[in-house]
């Protein structure tokens, strides 16, 4: 009896309204209310990874002769629905609207404040 192969879902990008260099806030997870800049996007795994959060520690090995094994602080990423954009002018957290403009070009605007990012 021949067994099937699961049929495996082709990943696609999910289009984010977060982008590289926004400031965010966390608004769930043990770091719930502190903020960061992005430092990079995962838009296949609609993941984020943000300055200064979600901090994991990793022991490393010594590579050569002489040298010594450290320990290594660095950020693992959070799912994209635990972060906001940060307004820092008005120090608040707001959703995201797209606004397209009469000249047909698209900008991104913090909904409880107004401000046009990019």
């Amino acid at each position: 009896m021949a067994t099937a192969t699961p049929k495996v879902k082709p990943q696609t990008r999910i289009k984010m309204r977060i982008k590289k260099g926004d400031t965010v806030q966390v608004i769930s997870g043990k770091d719930k209310g502190k903020t960061g800049e992005v430092l990079r996007t995962l838009p296949i795994e609609n993941r984020v990874i943000v300055q200064g959060i979600n901090l994991r520690t990793r022991h490393v090995k010594p590579t050569q002769e002489g040298e010594t094994g450290r320990i290594v602080t660095e950020e693992a990423s959070l799912h994209a629905s635990n972060v906001m954009v940060y307004s820092t002018d008005k120090k608040v957290a707001s959703r995201i609207e797209i606004v397209v403009q009469p000249d047909g070009t698209k900008q991104r605007r913090l909904k409880k404040t107004g401000e046009v990012l990019d």
